[in-house]
């Protein structure tokens, strides 16, 4: 896996991440709804912090810099 995700996207998910994981547990987000946020917090999580975004490959998306 080469990696295809800047520092600033990285960022972002993680950002993103702990956002959808405090609206969880304050109560904010919840049922199915809540669930499915998780799951997409813990994607957006893994992403991050292995650089690679299978989506971005199928779309031939870089946000990091070229080596």
């Amino acid at each position: 896996m080469k990696k295809n995700m800047g520092s600033l996207d990285k960022l972002i998910r993680l950002a993103a991440a702990i956002v959808l994981i405090v609206l969880f547990y304050s109560g904010v987000i919840t049922g199915t709804v809540g669930i499915i946020a998780l799951v997409v917090a813990l994607i957006l999580t893994v992403t991050s912090l292995v650089s690679f975004c299978p989506l971005y490959t199928l779309l031939d998306i870089r946000t990091c810099k070229k080596d």
